[in-house]
């Protein structure tokens, strides 16, 4: 199978269910933000310091590949065969953060990016997460987007705003915490 096809030399693309869009559209910006998304948490999977939490981060992605087909479905084709989002997806997220903020000291200034690389990689994954949410939420004022679909991305940037102290904490390197000019 050749990876290229030539079907989109002239700017337009093939939503799952054949309609053919513009490659600029916002539903192609929505799902290929996913697509950068799940490459960073591919980089958060592969830092040392996650090596525990790799099996996990694997799941996060088969999600985000599982929510990029829902985003990539053209409207008023239900019948297209993909797998699905459950809520069970989202309360995984919710049990993980509960877990890790158990073991972290208490929020108290709001944290600043950075302090070791692989939290910087954490953070960058966090502002994606967010990048997509917003895309897709701004699809809904135009197109149908499952309810599921906002909730994950947005349960999914907290998660990796508290995977990010969590990996700073075992790391043992302080957070940096932003102090405004008075």
């Amino acid at each position: 199978m050749k990876i290229y096809t030539k079907t989109g030399d002239q700017g337009t693309t093939s939503l799952l269910g054949g309609t053919r869009i513009p490659k600029s559209d916002l539903r192609i910006d929505a799902y290929g933000t996913v697509d950068e998304l799940n490459a960073y948490i591919g980089l958060l999977r592969d830092q040392v310091v996650n090596e525990k939490r790799a099996d996990f981060l694997k799941e996060i992605q088969d999600r985000l590949f599982t929510l990029g087909a829902d985003l990539a479905t053209a409207p008023g084709k239900g019948k297209v065969k993909k797998p699905d989002l459950h809520q069970a997806d989202i309360d995984i997220l919710e049990q993980e953060m509960d877990q890790m903020q158990e073991l972290l000291p208490p929020l108290t200034a709001f944290i600043l990016p950075g302090g070791h690389q692989s939290v910087s990689f954490c953070h960058l994954a966090r502002t994606v997460c967010r990048r997509a949410e917003r895309i897709a939420v701004e699809l809904t004022s135009m197109e149908p987007v499952s309810e599921l679909v906002i909730q994950y991305l947005n349960r999914l940037s907290d998660f990796l705003f508290v995977l990010g102290r969590m990996m700073a904490y075992e790391l043992k390197v302080d957070e940096i915490t932003w102090n405004p000019r008075k």
